[in-house]
């Protein structure tokens, strides 16, 4: 079983001047047992966190592969119970962050969610569709249950919205590196630098880039500007074209371009 919130700031704590690497699996693909198979495997890759995401039918702030990967989970039978069992029945030593659209926590209920889900083990959520402040008792529920509530920020975001997002956020911040959806694009944004210094004027939280990192290369250039850089679509394509020992080495070289 994973542990909770206060896990991840001490992850953090033991990394020091390393950096994260955080690999984004969608929960249930290509099935359940599999999917399972790839949480250990990129955990014993030498990933820091794992995202965890919960397949939804309308998955808007995702790109090609991430939205097939969501098609064929829900195909597959994947729920919002399935997925706390995968996260329940994963064991790694690592935090485990659900990532998810508003939607299906609601339908599932907002209270039975955050409260199963920390006991399943997960340390952290993060909403990707609930505006900072949009929803306050939501943002209260994931935090009476000891789960930290991060917050993704977008370029675009300006410095009054910022500053309002980031006043209660925990875990760290997810920082979208790039307009639009979610996949691998061929280089890292050139003013990566100027965006993780902007927020780290605005908090002390750690900043994680995600959104377009696909190679160990792109990795280790972004891990250069952040403290954290997650990964999503390569690996799921890996995954996806040339099963679960490809995946594994692929996150095996991004461990290394990272934490090196």
């Amino acid at each position: 079983m994973s542990e909770t919130a206060s896990s991840i700031e001490a992850r953090w704590r033991a990394l020091g001047t390393s950096r994260a690497l955080i690999p984004y699996l969608t929960a249930g693909f290509p099935d359940f047992p599999r999917s399972l198979e790839a949480i250990r495997r990129v955990a014993r890759a030498g990933a820091d966190f794992i995202e965890v995401g919960v397949p939804f039918s309308d998955p808007l702030a995702d790109g090609p592969t991430i939205q097939r990967t969501t098609q064929a989970a829900l195909e597959q039978g994947m729920t919002v119970p399935r997925v706390l069992e995968l996260i329940r029945n994963a064991d790694v030593s690592i935090p485990i962050i659900i990532m998810t659209y508003l939607n299906p926590v609601l339908s599932f209920g907002m209270q039975r969610f955050a409260a199963e889900a920390r006991e399943a083990g997960a340390a952290g959520v993060l909403l990707t569709d609930l505006p900072a402040g949009a929803d306050p008792a939501v943002e209260q529920t994931v935090r009476d249950n000891a789960l930290a509530l991060i917050r993704l920020v977008a370029p675009t975001t300006d410095d009054a919205r910022l500053k309002h997002a980031l006043t209660d956020a925990t875990g760290f911040v997810y920082l979208i590196s790039r307009l639009g959806v979610t996949g691998a694009r061929d280089t890292v944004p050139a003013d990566l630098d100027a965006q993780v210094r902007r927020i780290r004027d605005t908090t002390r939280l750690p900043v994680a880039v995600g959104f377009g990192i696909s190679t160990p290369a792109q990795a280790a250039a972004a891990a250069r500007a952040a403290d954290g850089v997650v990964v999503g679509s390569a690996l799921l394509d890996a995954l996806a074209k040339d099963g679960i020992g490809s995946m594994e080495r692929l996150a095996r070289d991004l461990a290394a371009a990272v934490h090196g």
